[in-house]
């Protein structure tokens, strides 16, 4: 499971779509609460990590530690990335965040069958020198 889990970051921290897709299941679900992002089938999860890479062109992610009972995989880690672009309705400053992340892995057919990628909003603005609550209003609505 962690083989197929640091084939993926690797992939990743390339920015490489389609060696990422390779590691995932037909029917894989993408979940990042951070920014509300639900992918599921190999068609979304491309457009999905496309996405992403536009707006983190040098996204980087080293995996530090794992465990798992058998069907299920936590890992944690450092994640690198800057933001770029307006996808977020801000002007990023152009720094580098760094932050923890956490990712919980499901398998099937021998391939990643989701994953939940978590790491916190709220620091990722603070050290891109934006407001937490304009990106938030972007990506989930006025309501906020």
């Amino acid at each position: 499971m962690f083989e197929l889990a640091q084939g993926l970051a690797v992939a990743k921290s390339r920015q490489d779509v389609a060696a990422a897709l390779t590691f995932l299941d037909k029917d894989m679900v993408l979940e990042g609460p951070a920014f509300g992002t639900h992918a599921m089938g190999l068609a979304e999860n491309e457009a999905a990590l496309a996405r992403f890479f536009k707006s983190f062109p040098d996204y980087n992610v080293v995996l530090s530690g794992h465990a798992n009972d058998g069907e299920t995989l936590v890992c944690w880690g450092r994640v690198r990335m800057t933001m770029t672009g307006d996808r977020f309705g801000v002007t990023p400053n152009g720094e580098r965040a760094e932050l923890p992340v956490f990712i919980r892995f499901t398998f099937s057919n021998d391939l990643i069958a989701s994953e939940y990628f978590f790491f916190d909003l709220s620091a990722l603005c603070a050290q891109s020198g934006v407001s937490t609550d304009q990106v938030r209003r972007k990506l989930f609505g006025e309501g906020l």
